[in-house]
């Protein structure tokens, strides 16, 4: 029977006794979600969780049932799915049970269209086809999960989602799962899962945690009362039942509904009389619907019956005729007389209306029971048999690895191959836990010699993100195996790196490289490995000879002659390491334009991210975070059109959000960090990106003026107690010496930030716009010893001058400014100003007008100051930095002056003005030229180009470029006149 929605309507109504609270709360959630309750109506319609647990055959399948059916009488869109005791290894079994229905219905374009730019990355996961490609991470496919049915909910609402013996789901869908119910409330979509709490497998924490926690109703069902089964044998035997053989019934049952009916049904068949005379009789039927009196009722009905429950026990959940009677070695008479006595007996399952054929069990405990008495060897040989039967029925080696993983290792390379493809598939689903099984058993067969040097790189591969360490041992091993090709050899070096960096032992993966360069015979091979030594030492804190390798790296860039990945590579880490130890801007710039090129991709597997990320941030560390900006959305964009929404997008969107705060975008940046953090969260604890992201953070919180939130941000990280063994920009211990700057701690910032000068200047890392550690130990300075306060910032300034950006100068100027009094401090300032505005540093630019008008004032210049304050005011407000707003008008409204109305500053879009002024500058007009065409100003000039420089995020050196870049056209043009 179905309904208009082509939906299958469950059956009639089933009694169930003792359970009439928990039918009117399923009544009443499914109101709330119909928009049927009192007041009807439509955009009311309230989504929500419930969870049911309770011990095996209390009757949770018989709620759901009801549900179901309850459900389909309103015409909510169903979406069903069970656990099952066998299917628990693979991956996606549940999701997939859940939204194949629904894709059924229809092609390949409209699957596209409802799954957009998800489809390549969710796919394989639903069980659809999709492109070969590389493997999206386990983030990306939850999240294009969420995607596909927060679609269903608002394409056809109400939704009914529904997981049945979810304590047997798979770990891949449970995990989803728990965190997409999170979001029930917001969508019209009513989640219930049902699970024995007591069964629940050690690593659904997070799903234990939702069940008992989050859900907005748990119920956890009891066992009958003593009345309950009364009313129950009254029901089913309609024949006067006396109250003490009601009683010796729920004595015998525990009050159990499972088993409780099952023995009304054995009673039934033996015609025995519902009186205490008989109870007797009962024991031997009570035993009988479970453990060994199951089995021993089983075993009457012949040994085809026993086969065949066997192969539907191997075999798993919804298992087809055809496939039972193969693996249990039956003819098709033979089976499909096995099949009726063992429906007859109430170990299989009735038939049902929708799929008449299926067979599956009376009641999961009935299966476990039959799958536990399956003797050993026969179990092994059952499941053989079943691997070989569903590859011929071509279903796939995911299907036969959960066969082959319960068989005994036998020296069968048909099995290798399998296992090998299987944990492919299960890789491109983003199942990379499943694949790790495969891949171990496959190990364990074993594979051919030639063979297994690639088994071991794979298993690594398989976990290099959930278990660095147990990933090294296996690409170490793969490294000593015997005859391994070159190009093989060369890839698990590679990741054996990787796996070392990520198991925070950077100092070995530079020696891992460093060996292969040292002993490769190939030189692509060598140049390759070259170019990762230098990348995994740039990245220790414990380098003990930073300048030694900055040498070699100069050499080696300045000879090489080509400009393949390696070369590039090794340019792109060249424009690096001049930034960070202070080389002329310009000479790092021209670097990152070489290694750059036409494009670094982020996500290409045989080379990995890095290194497009410091080019990335050397442009924006070099006064053009415009350009910074364009490659991290790129960059992004990429990642999340692969799956890659784990750690990559952490970094992606932490180091976006720090460009922004270069920028002077705080706001942006803030939501920016905030996300990266969330991911950094739930990828792990104590890893890089979660550094990055709280460092940066801190960073932005204090120049919006919010000193406790940043503490309270430190303390609950531990940040500024745990120093990091990699490199990481901001410097943590920077940063965190702020924080104390920012609550008056000035001995304990001196202390660590003088650390912090010993560490970085023996590395050569030199650059004060990289890390600001000399500003900040010149104001922890300033009260107690003013005259080296002084010579500090002034060191600050050389190095600045020396490195060449506008805005490096100026903020060390502005540093210098603040540690020195009088009229030298006032020229400091203005020329911090002066500085500012031509780089695109809008918040320090703030800052800097904000003490500059504030020193005029005090120095008894009012009137000049009201200008500098106005603009810093009016740059505050824009960049976010609520604070030093407040600041600036405090100061005016001290000085007597009243603040002006705000002009409307909060757009990134040029005037038409600016648009002239940036033309002419891109193609090398001074200021004085420009001012005379236009008939302005020079000034003016000056101020209009300031602001250029702040909206499209570069300085004058990087403005043709940008400029190109944002307008799509060659440049530069033909001179105008």
């Amino acid at each position: 029977m179905a309904d208009t929605k082509g939906r299958r309507i469950i059956g009639p109504h089933r009694r169930l006794f003792e359970r009439e609270s928990e039918l009117s709360l399923l009544e009443g959630m499914l109101d709330e979600l119909c928009g049927t309750g009192p007041d009807p109506d439509s955009a009311s319609r309230i989504g929500g969780l419930l969870a049911i647990s309770g011990a095996a055959g209390l009757g949770k399948t018989s709620l759901i049932a009801e549900l179901r059916r309850m459900a389909a009488g309103r015409e909510c869109t169903m979406l069903y799915a069970r656990g099952g005791e066998q299917e628990q290894g693979v991956a996606f079994h549940v999701v997939r049970q859940l939204v194949q229905p629904v894709l059924a219905a229809a092609g390949e374009p409209e699957h596209r269209r409802i799954l957009g730019s998800w489809y390549d990355i969710v796919a394989p996961a639903v069980g659809l086809v999709a492109e070969p490609g590389a493997s999206p991470d386990p983030q990306g496919v939850r999240d294009g999960l969420d995607w596909l049915v927060t679609r269903v909910a608002v394409e056809h609402p109400p939704v009914v989602l529904i997981v049945d013996d979810a304590h047997w789901a798979d770990d891949e869908s449970l995990t989803w799962l728990s965190s997409f119910a999170l979001r029930s409330g917001e969508l019209p979509i009513l989640i219930v899962v049902a699970y024995r709490p007591e069964e629940l497998p050690v690593q659904a924490t997070e799903f234990r945690r939702l069940a008992e926690r989050h859900g907005s109703r748990p119920l956890s069902l009891t066992p009958l009362s003593p009345h309950g089964v009364g009313k129950l044998v009254h029901h089913v035997l309609q024949s006067g039942a006396d109250d003490m053989f009601s009683r010796e019934c729920w004595a015998l049952t525990g009050g159990n509904p499972f088993e409780a009916v099952e023995l009304m049904a054995k009673i039934r068949e033996r015609n025995i009389k519902p009186h205490y005379a008989n109870a007797g009789e009962l024991r031997e039927l009570a035993s009988s619907a479970r453990g060994s009196g199951l089995i021993e009722r089983m075993e009457r009905l012949g040994p085809s019956a026993v086969r065949l429950a066997w192969a539907v026990a191997v075999l798993g959940t919804a298992v087809e005729p055809h496939m039972a009677s193969s693996v249990a070695g039956l003819g098709v008479e033979e089976a499909v007389d096995a099949v009726q006595k063992l429906r007859d007996a109430r170990i299989l399952a009735a038939r049902s209306d929708d799929d008449p054929d299926r067979l599956d069990f009376f009641h999961p405990l009935v299966g476990t029971s039959v799958y536990r008495a399956i003797p050993p060897a026969m179990r092994v040989a059952m499941h053989g048999q079943a691997a070989v039967s569903v590859t011929e029925a071509g279903l796939g080696p995911t299907v036969a690895a959960r066969h082959l993983l319960e068989m005994h290792p036998d020296n069968d390379r048909w099995a290798v191959r399998q296992l090998r493809a299987a944990a492919r598939e299960c890789m491109r689903a983003g199942a990379p836990e499943a694949a790790r099984r495969c891949l171990a058993r496959a190990l364990r067969e074993p594979p051919a010699l030639e063979d297994r040097a690639e088994v071991l790189f794979e298993l690594g591969c398989s976990a290099l993100l959930s278990e660095p360490a147990t990933t090294v041992n296996h690409l170490q091993a793969a490294l000593e195996e015997p005859e391994l090709a070159p190009a093989l050899r060369e890839s698990i070096t590679y990741r054996l790196a990787q796996a070392l960096a990520h198991a925070d032992r950077m100092k070995d993966a530079a020696d891992t490289v460093a060996a292969e360069a040292r002993n490769s015979s190939n030189p692509r091979t060598r140049l390759r490995m070259q170019a990762e030594t230098f990348m995994w030492n740039a990245f220790r804190a414990d380098e003990e000879d930073s300048a030694a390798r900055s040498r070699r790296l100069a050499r080696l860039a300045d000879h090489l002659t080509t400009r393949g990945m390696a070369e590039r590579y090794i340019l792109g880490l060249r424009a690096w390491d001049a930034m960070v130890r202070g080389e002329p801007a310009a000479t790092a710039v021209s670097y990152a334009e070489e290694a750059l090129g036409e494009g670094l991709s982020w996500t290409d597997d045989d080379w990995g991210f890095e290194v497009p990320v410091l080019v990335a941030l050397t442009f924006m560390y070099c006064d053009q975070p415009g350009r910074a900006d364009e490659l991290f959305s790129k960059g992004i964009a990429e990642c999340e059109s692969r799956g890659w929404r784990g750690a990559h997008l952490s970094f992606g969107l932490t180091l976006l959000g720090y460009i922004r705060f270069r920028r002077g975008r705080l706001a942006e940046a803030e939501d920016l960090v905030h996300g990266g953090l969330r991911i950094a969260d739930r990828v792990g604890q104590r890893i890089p990106a979660q550094w990055f992201a709280l460092g940066i953070l801190i960073e932005i919180l204090l120049a919006r003026g919010r000193v406790d939130e940043a503490q309270d941000l430190s303390d609950r990280y531990n940040y500024g107690q745990v120093v990091p063994n990699a490199v990481v920009y901001p410097d943590s211990e920077t940063v965190y010496s702020g924080l104390l700057l920012a609550r008056g701690l000035r001995g304990d910032a001196e202390a660590r930030l003088r650390a912090v000068g010993r560490r970085l200047d023996r590395r050569g890392m030199r650059n004060p716009a990289w890390c600001p550690w000399r500003p900040l130990l010149a104001e922890a300075l300033a009260q107690s010893d003013p005259a080296e306060a002084v010579k500090v910032a002034d060191e600050g300034v050389e190095l600045a001058r020396r490195f060449g950006t506008a805005g490096a100068i100026g903020r060390a100027l502005h540093a210098a400014a603040r540690v020195t009094t009088g009229a030298h401090s006032l020229k400091l300032l203005a020329e911090a100003v002066q500085y500012l505005e031509r780089s695109p540093s809008a918040y320090e630019l703030a800052c800097a007008l904000v003490d500059h008008g504030t020193a005029l004032s005090r120095a008894g210049l009012p009137q000049d100051a009201c200008e500098l304050l106005v603009r810093g005011m009016e740059s505050a407000v824009v960049c976010g930095a609520d604070a030093l707003a407040a600041r600036a008008r405090d100061e005016l409204a001290a000085s007597g002056l009243r603040p002006l109305r705000l002009r409307a500053v909060g757009t990134d879009s040029l005037t038409a003005q600016e648009k002239t002024v940036a033309d002419r500058a891109a193609r090398g007009w001074d200021n004085a030229r420009i001012a005379e065409e236009l008939g302005v100003r020079e000034r003016n000039v000056e101020l209009l180009l300031s602001g250029v420089f702040r909206k499209i995020g570069t300085d004058l050196a990087g403005l043709p470029e940008l400029l190109r870049h944002a307008e799509n056209r060659p440049f530069p043009g033909p001179t105008p006149r």
